[in-house]
Formats: structure tokens, sequence, C-alpha cells
């Protein structure tokens, strides 16, 4: 069973993140246990309020992206409808704060091509914080990016 997990003072804002224990145990699901199990993602969404991030749901891989052992691409197709129907439910408070993935990897690290894709999410950002969550097979790397800078944060 999972728990809520925290990181406190992302970028040296006073800022909190907050993942909720079901967004965990869910992302967790897709951790690549035996040599056949491919790369999965989505996308992290919930809600900002001031300098903080309260993460409350995740999308999983639909049949539209693209992934092999070690890689994934998110194709909008299925998670902008569920990041478009989280905002709507939300009456327009709900917001996309992130993206999500698995490494094949104990303890993983972004690689080149995650710190490059995120670069590119986040100049897309208007400056707001995103958090970004590689899910290794026994922890999870977390970091919280704005302005193009991406640094890594202690999940508690």
């Amino acid at each position: 069973m999972s728990h809520d997990l925290t990181a406190s003072d992302a970028l040296g804002l006073g800022g909190h993140v907050l993942i909720q224990a079901e967004v965990i145990e869910l992302i967790r699901g897709f951790c690549q246990h035996n040599a056949e199990a491919p790369e999965s993602g989505g996308v992290l969404l919930g809600f900002r309020r001031g300098v903080h991030l309260h993460v409350t749901r995740a999308t999983t891989p639909t049949v539209h992206d693209r992934c092999s052992r070690t890689s994934f691409e998110r194709s909008s197709k299925g998670h902008q409808a569920a990041a478009l129907q989280h905002w709507s439910s939300s009456a327009g408070t709900g917001d996309y704060l992130g993206e999500w993935h698995t490494h094949p990897q104990v303890h993983p690290s972004p690689s080149g091509t995650d710190l490059f894709e995120w670069k590119k999410i986040l100049a897309g950002a208007s400056a707001r914080q995103m958090i970004f969550l590689v899910v290794g097979i026994q922890t999870i790397w977390a970091g919280v990016g704005s302005a193009g800078v991406v640094k890594q944060v202690r999940l508690e």
C-alpha cells in the first residue's frame, strides 16, 4: 500500500509538491519488473495552489503511445482528453502539472532525451512549475522544473 509523497521547497520558492497515494500506486503498477516490459508513461493532473502543486491523477498508456523496452513516446490522443475532462470537471481549476514515465533501472535517472523533452514542455508552460517523475523498479526520481531548468527534488 502506498502513501502520499511530498517534496518541500521545490525550486527554492517555498512551494511544496504533494502526490496522492493512489497516483503513486497507479504509476508503480507499470514498473518494468521483467525483461519484456516496455516503458510506460502519461501525464500528471491536479491543482496549482499558489507555489504548491497537488497531484491527484495520472493518465496511463494508450494504444496511441509508442513504447519499447527503453523508450516511451506519449501521443496527445487520450491524455489530452483526460486533461480537458479534469479541467472541465473541476470548473477550470484543475491543471496539467507534468509527466511521468518508467525506466528499466532499479534506481532511475532522467536520460538526455528526457531532459530535452522536459525543457520543451517548460518552454510552453509560461514559467509555471511542472513536475517530472521517472519510475524505476525500486525508486522514483522526481524533478520540478520552471523557466527551462529541472531540479531534482526528494520525495518523502
